[in-house]
């Protein structure tokens, strides 16, 4: 048979698609071949690196060697990393520099993992971001210009805005909404520039692709990772006379080139984003591209015909020829692609709150983090006394950056991970947390002190001659809070460093009988820390007794049966700070309202614990898993008796509140911890005094049950719910109503704060981790607490990925109720306080005395209110800020493991508010960095840099992009030492210091 008789059949077929669907003109087909490597999963990363990545990194380079044309993109650092540092060989290393060099091998993200977009804070995306690219740059002198954001299950609209600060030209993701996407598919939408901040708008835009239908992964039978053909392709070469393997190439040209006309009528140019590869693939290079090679030339040969063309690219080949196209495109604003949903029975809203043991214990490493980096920071300026090592310091901060790095994988924080690879993510957390806290104790100690043991001071006896509370504000700015300890005793004398009494309180401990809890008053300078000596009060000689400070007992009110008819404000309970009163209603043992001292507003205000039953077994219909949350009904309650304490105390006042399933439940299932402070009003005390901290116990939960905590209000809020987007920007989440899954498909991810309002007050949530929050009904909001699932879906059966725990959770919240200007003013700082609560530093009391930088006497870093100080840290990395001369440092010495620097300190700078939002604190704020940083020393250079701090700011320029409004103007050059950070700027400088 000749080559061009099986042409007329594939003609007829192509054209079988209606007129005027094709595009004009030759199609330009950019084949970029890749491997999507999750960092997890179904497997440990260990597992992964033995069972292929390693193989995909040695072929691929061998292969990409072999063939200059040959092209291959590398996304997750953290895999390549531990290749190039425990795998590559020296030959390997060589080739690897040269392929990146050329363009054949190209970097995109350069994080250490494809992040989750919907429970990440962004903090902590910035972390993985800026860790990969320090790496890489450090490494090649590269800097990743594209973003592959192909797998997430939801795309957010701050993930643009910090690939734009780092420098990206393209952003490129897939998973939105199957009706959507079908939606944009026909109007030629799929590409769009993205506006994703409201105030940084124009100047950080950012290109954005959105995959079509066939997503990331090769579409038809062409992986080739074992196949016959592909043996007998390789063996036997291309030979036309060979019918058979004619026949079999023909086919799959006639698959591809299908496709390939289909996806370009789903967009504006002629050129065909055709990603080759999947889950991964390509540990046998060899074939996958020998059979490539083969395929790709055999449809360049009937480009006459067909009108196709197809070669080998990485994104940058890619986007250079959309960009060079010159069209003038539509602009999206701030609004994302939350949630997901692949069907109408499949919203992908479960993992919003999927292992949320994992969830809250990643961010209080994230926290714990921050805390060490500034903490070490001041302990190297202006000068280092003594012990840590500043090598092994930094080494210890390593592994907590690493394993918070890599936690915001995907397949990480969202839950959706087998239970053995959550195990290893848990692992990694806990260690670096325990290095990190043991470094922050040997700055702050003598290394004569000997640190509390690992149960802490829970096992103080009262033969105890007294310990030392060493309590760390990692905020620049001065914090006045309340500090608890656990203690075995209840007689104590606290004091601070100067000798002077502490307002205190001690209490029984309600979960454990023999234990006390002190609550200690303090008040922290910016990146300061304070000392306290806490010692049990010794026998008075004189009168021979103990003195003992008076306890608060618990006030405790009777069982009270759900469903009881409420008389209107009878028998209330009041509970009363200087800013809030509570009002506890004893009829339901329910808190009944809330009245806002300032404004006079009384909002009505009670909750209770629900549960939304599921389905596990699949042949009975939808089932809720990991990923996804489909509930049978509404959500029903899951108690029948509550039961309630008071205690009041002259620093805290707590409220508990005990839910039994049955009637004859011995022991509560959910409880609810109330607290109120009781300070006088002031600027230090105001975010202590504003907020209501509630402590909610939940579980252990019964199978196929999801929990939530409904509060219910009489706020006329029209059901129109404001949650955060990974903790930047507030988005608004209007009700929707869906023919199917409707509650399911209005849930959303709260990473830290959610709130609702009317004209009269709003209603604000906080939390110290994320979770799934909606509101189903007016005046209503409700979080996803715990989730404990099994099914019989294949993943389940044959990998574990279930969320069958037993565990109890206990997560903290804190509301905040006022009108809408003062809760403006709060809620991001209040966000932040309760995210980066002080650290404390517990050791054996001895006549030494604490040492090291940031303690009292140490000048205090404080910004303005309306700035946050996100990152003061020595990163060490080890390369000249000057490009050229960086790239020359490389070239003599490409084999050479780097030495850290610990000379240069990376400062990142964050405005906590939007344009417009508040009359004053949304105003640009001007900030002398030298008189900011003067208590470490004097500075004496000052380089602003991008977002991951590896472009000079002055030498950064991005693609710009037609739009009819022509686009974004450049972002205002360095400025030296004296900078002007505007509405929800995040601006990142290299500080360097000189020597006192």
């Amino acid at each position: 048979m000749g080559p061009l008789c099986w042409l007329p059949l594939f003609t007829h077929l192509v054209l079988l698609l209606p007129p005027g669907t094709w595009p004009r003109g030759p199609i330009r087909v950019f084949v970029v071949p890749h491997s999507h490597m999750d960092v997890g999963w179904l497997y440990t990363i260990k597992e992964n690196m033995h069972l292929y990545v390693k193989d995909v990194y040695a072929t691929v380079v061998q292969e990409l060697t072999l063939s200059r044309h040959r092209r291959f993109i590398s996304v997750e650092q953290e895999y390549f990393r531990l290749w190039w540092d425990y795998y590559a060989s020296g030959k390997q290393k060589n080739q690897v520099h040269r392929l990146v060099a050329s363009g054949r091998l190209e970097f995109v993200i350069g994080g250490q993992v494809m992040h989750d977009e919907a429970v990440t804070h962004f903090d902590d995306q910035i972390l993985q971001l800026t860790e990969g690219h320090g790496f890489l740059y450090e490494t090649f002198g590269v800097r990743p210009r594209f973003s592959w954001q192909v797998d997430p299950f939801g795309a957010s609209a701050t993930t643009p805005t910090l690939f734009a600060l780092a420098g990206f030209n393209a952003h490129v993701i897939s998973r939105i909404d199957y009706d959507l996407k079908e939606a944009m598919q026909k109007a030629q939408e799929l590409q769009f520039v993205w506006r994703g901040s409201p105030s940084l708008a124009k100047r950080q835009e950012i290109f954005t692709h959105v995959m079509d239908k066939f997503s990331y992964c090769t579409h038809g039978p062409v992986t080739w990772e074992d196949s016959l053909f592909s043996a007998e392709l390789i063996q036997n070469g291309f030979d036309p006379e060979d019918r058979e393997f004619y026949f079999d190439l023909k086919n799959h040209m006639q698959v591809l080139v299908k496709d390939m006309k289909l996806r370009a009528t789903w967009f504006r140019t002629p050129h065909v984003l055709w990603p080759w590869g999947c889950d991964r693939t390509f540990s046998n290079a060899t074939l996958q591209f020998t059979n490539m090679d083969r395929l790709l030339d055999f449809i360049n040969m009937w480009t006459f015909k067909h009108g196709v063309t197809v070669e080998y690219a990485t994104l940058s080949t890619y986007f250079n020829a959309v960009h060079a196209h010159r069209d003038v495109w539509q602009v999206r604003d701030h609004r994302d692609f939350l949630p997901y949903s692949s069907a109408p029975s499949e919203a992908w809203t479960g993992f919003y709150t999927s292992r949320s043991r994992l969830k809250g214990l990643a961010r209080r490493a994230s926290a714990l983090l921050h805390a060490g980096e500034s903490m070490f920071t001041r302990y190297m300026w202006p000068a280092p006394r003594g012990r840590p090592d500043p090598g092994w310091a930094l080494r210890q901060l390593q592994k907590l950056r690493w394993a918070v790095s890599e936690v915001q994988h995907h397949d990480a924080i969202s839950g959706t991970e087998a239970v053995h690879v959550s195990d290893m993510f848990v692992k990694h957390l806990n260690v670096g947390m325990q290095v990190v806290h043991k470094l922050m104790t040997s700055i702050v100690l003598k290394g004569t002190q000997r640190p509390a043991g690992k149960r802490g001071p829970a096992g103080w006896g009262p033969e105890s001659e007294g310990y030392l509370a060493v309590v760390y504000n990692p905020l620049a700015w001065t914090v006045t809070t309340i500090v608890n300890l656990t203690l075995g005793f209840s007689t104590v004398n606290v004091t601070d460093e100067t000798g002077r009494p502490v307002s205190t309180q001690v209490q029984k401990s309600k979960e454990l009988p023999s234990k006390y809890v002190l609550y200690m008053l303090t008040t922290i300078p910016g990146l300061s820390y304070r000392r306290y000596c806490i010692r049990p009060t010794k026998e008075d000689q004189e009168h021979g007794q103990i003195t003992r400070i008076t306890m608060p007992v618990p006030s405790r009110f009777p069982l009270r049966r759900r469903g009881r008819p409420r008389p209107s404000c009878m028998g209330l309970v009041s509970v009363t700070n200087e800013c809030y009163t509570v009002f506890l209603d004893q009829d339901t043992n329910l808190m009944h309202s809330i009245w806002d001292r300032q404004s006079g507003q009384t909002v009505l205000v009670d909750q209770e614990f629900l549960e939304y039953e599921v389905h596990g077994n699949i042949d009975r219909g939808p089932v809720s898993d990991n990923y996804k949350f489909r509930p049978k009904h509404r959500a029903k309650p899951l108690w029948e008796v509550v039961r309630m304490e008071v205690v009041r105390g002259h620093l805290v006042t707590e409220i508990r509140q005990y839910f039994y399933r049955t009637v004859k439940a011995k022991n509560y299932s959910y409880a609810i911890y109330t607290r109120l402070a009781h300070v006088p009003r002031g600027r230090d005390q105001e975010l202590l005094c504003h907020r209501i901290e509630q402590e909610y116990w939940v579980g252990p939960l019964e199978r196929n049950q999801e929990v939530i905590l409904r509060t219910r209000t009489d706020l006329r809020s029209g059901q129109v719910l404001h949650s955060d987007s990974n903790g930047y920007q507030m988005q608004r989440r209007p009700h929707r109503t869906f023919a199917t899954n409707s509650i399911a498909r209005n849930y959303y991810p709260m990473v830290q704060s959610a709130y609702i309002e009317d004209q009269r007050s709003r209603l604000v949530l906080l939390s110290e981790q994320a979770h799934g929050v909606s509101s189903q009904g007016e005046g209503q909001v409700e979080v996803m607490l715990n989730r404990r699932l099994w099914n019989n879906l294949t993943l389940s059966l044959l990998y574990n990925l279930t969320l069958n725990e037993v565990s109890t959770i206990h997560p903290v919240f804190w509301l905040l109720l006022g009108p809408q200007k003062e809760m403006t003013s709060l809620r991001p700082r209040a966000g932040l306080a309760l995210q980066h609560r002080p650290v404390v530093v517990l050791a054996n009391l001895s006549s030494e005395e604490p040492r090291g930088q940031g303690g009292p006497g140490a000048e205090a870093v404080t910004l303005p209110p309306s700035l946050h100080l996100q990152i003061l840290s020595i990163p060490g990395w080890n390369y000249s800020s000057n490009h050229t001369e960086h790239l020359r440092n490389l070239h003599k010495g490409r084999h050479r493991k780097p030495k850290a620097d610990l000379r240069r300190v990376l400062l990142r700078l964050h405005h906590l508010y939007e344009v417009g939002e508040h009359p004053s604190l949304s105003r640009p704020v001007r900030v002398n960095l030298k008189a900011l940083l003067r208590g470490l020393g004097p500075v004496v250079a000052v380089e602003e840099r991008s977002l991951t701090g590896t472009w000079n700011v002055s030498e950064l320029e991005r693609w710009r992009w037609r739009t009819k409004d022509r686009g974004g103007s450049r972002p205002p050059g360095p400025q030296g030492p004296v900078v002007t950070i505007r509405p929800k700027e995040i601006r990142t400088f290299f500080i360097h210091f000189g020597k006192q």
